[in-house]
């Protein structure tokens, strides 16, 4: 028996002075509603309502029994609230990408409290990140989609190290033009000098998240049509490594601008808006409400570095959920 169910019937009943306005207030049919109060009567060994008037009345033992019956049910929706309060309370992990500004984790955590709720930080690569929110380890993370479909975006660009003379070996993005968009076929070996020797182009390294299938595939396609050799691009490794190699000029670093202008490096943007990086913000299932708040998606996509002008009502007009879905895989 649903002891708290069978006590709301009997205590609806009791309050309504009949069946059928107590089965509406509960929203159950009388015949459900009659069934508990019978199970209930016999479960406690007598009447607890007298059904020989035209009105339903409240027998002695109903009347002596109430007062109880209401206490068990006040003590269980206390529970319940507390059950609540204390599932809200509870700190939710937020996975974001790794290497990120310490002061812009800082804004979502800050955020969160202003609002009760405890956000604690994950740095996690993408896929790492979206398999956490589908296990539900993560309450909100911000996944990797290709950036025709992202609700915000950030630009990727070349950085290097800050030319301190002519001879600086890497010279490519300073051939390119210091903050004007760098096209790749731009990198290709040139001819030049007195010897008239090609100049070879200097390693692109890529960081950890932009490591993702449709990244690499769209990158290495990119390097392809631009006449250049796949072999030019390589992971990163750790990202402290790669930042030595790129500052000491022996490669350039694939990143976005704030990374890159915080470790000191120059940077330009690559021309080809489909290389940038994509996000949206995603709320696993298991959370009670599965909307993402808008507060915190803003705060997640300044913490990635997307740029406000690029995110124009959440997401670009032609992007459904299921292009949305299937852009996730």
């Amino acid at each position: 028996m649903d002891l708290l169910a069978h006590l709301e019937a009997y205590v609806a009943t009791v309050d309504e002075t009949s069946f059928s306005r107590a089965a509406d207030r509960l929203g159950i049919a009388q015949p459900l509603l009659s069934r508990r109060i019978k199970t209930l009567e016999a479960h406690f060994g007598g009447l607890l309502f007298d059904r020989s008037r035209r009105q339903v009345a409240t027998t002695e033992l109903g009347m002596l029994l109430l007062p109880y019956a209401q206490d068990v049910l006040d003590r269980a929706q206390r529970l319940e609230q507390v059950a609540r309060s204390a599932q809200q309370a509870q700190a939710r992990a937020v996975g974001v990408p790794a290497d990120r500004a310490p002061a812009a984790l800082a804004r979502v955590i800050r955020a969160g409290a202003e609002r009760g709720i405890t956000l604690g930080v994950r740095e996690l690569p993408p896929q790492e990140r979206a398999g956490r929110l589908a296990d539900g380890s993560l309450a909100y993370a911000l996944l990797r989609v290709p950036p025709e479909h992202a609700a915000y975006r950030v630009s990727l660009g070349l950085a290097g190290p800050r030319p301190l003379d002519a001879e600086r070996p890497a010279r490519a993005a300073a051939r390119a033009g210091r903050g004007r968009p760098i096209h790749l076929e731009d990198l290709r070996p040139r001819r030049g000098g007195a010897t008239g020797e090609r100049t070879v182009p200097l390693p692109i390294l890529t960081l950890p998240e932009d490591e993702v299938p449709d990244a690499r595939d769209r990158l290495g396609r990119a390097v392809a049509r631009s006449g250049l050799s796949e072999r030019l691009v390589r992971p990163a490794g750790p990202a402290a490594t790669a930042l030595a190699e790129t500052l000491a000029g022996r490669a350039m670093l694939l990143c976005d601008e704030p990374f890159a202008r915080r470790h000191g490096a120059d940077w330009a943007p690559l021309a080809d808006a489909s290389l940038h990086r994509g996000y949206d913000v995603g709320g696993t299932p298991r959370l009670p409400s599965g909307d993402v708040p808008e507060w915190l998606s803003a705060v997640l996509a300044a913490a990635a570095g997307a740029e406000s002008a690029v995110r124009a009502a959440g997401r670009p007009e032609s992007t459904d959920a299921t292009s949305r879905l299937a852009a996730r895989g």
